[in-house]
């Protein structure tokens, strides 16, 4: 009987400190997305020489592209113009007549 009592124990023991860890698992993944979208609020500067102007983010055709406030230079990331490609592929869009 003693060692029932014992291994219930250990097992509540157990039990305890695994809803303990998960909390703190779940409080260091929200810091971390917290820290991370703090870092992506940053506003990029224009790569174009002699411009160095804040970009803005555009939405366009549900892609996100950046646009200078000055020189109206457009930049993608990685990836973007890819997606242009494909949205555009099916299409005889302006984006396909570009490349022709």
């Amino acid at each position: 009987m003693g060692n029932e009592l014992e291994e219930r124990g250990n097992a509540l023991e157990n039990e305890y400190f695994h809803r303990q860890e998960k909390e703190l698992l779940a409080k260091m993944r929200a810091k971390i997305e917290n820290e991370t979208a703090e870092k992506l609020k940053i506003k990029a500067k224009c790569p174009q020489k002699g411009c160095d102007c804040d970009m803005k983010e555009v939405d366009f055709e549900s892609i996100k592209i950046d646009v200078c406030d000055h020189c109206g230079g457009v930049w993608l990331d990685a990836g973007e113009l890819a997606q242009l490609m494909h949205k555009d592929e099916n299409k005889s869009g302006w984006f396909n007549r570009l490349f022709d």
